[in-house]
């Protein structure tokens, strides 16, 4: 699953924000997400899978309980993914930027001539 169909769903947006502010038990997902979005336990533990499978975050067993995690694996590879978009952007307005700088210093070298200075210099030559 792509990084960004992980992000597209709102329970995982909001486990990962649950995630993001320390370790929680299964229990205490479950319980938000039930709490927040009506849905069942299956749907919570399928949400969970998804994030663990997608690089979003790790699980360990402490006894009985199994304690969820962010990992920062998943985050980064949407930040990279969003930079690659970002990128043909960037290289368009650094090409923009830098043809307002020549025409700046063109500008400051020396005025370009207006077609009334060179209507009037053609008619001072004749």
């Amino acid at each position: 699953m792509h990084e960004f169909e992980v992000l597209a769903d709102a329970v995982r947006r909001r486990l990962i924000a649950l995630l993001a502010t320390g370790e929680q038990s299964a229990g205490a997902l479950t319980a938000v997400a039930r709490a927040e979005f009506e849905i069942s336990q299956p749907a919570v533990s399928q949400h969970l899978r998804v994030l663990r499978d997608n690089g979003f975050a790790t699980v360990r067993a402490d006894g009985a309980r199994r304690v969820y995690a962010l990992d920062a694996g998943g985050l980064a590879a949407a930040e990279a993914e969003i930079a690659r978009l970002r990128a043909p952007l960037g290289v368009a307005l650094a090409q923009r930027l830098d043809a307002l700088h020549t025409e700046v210093r063109r500008g400051a070298r020396e005025p370009r001539a207006s077609i009334s200075d060179t209507s009037a210099a053609i008619e001072e030559a004749s």
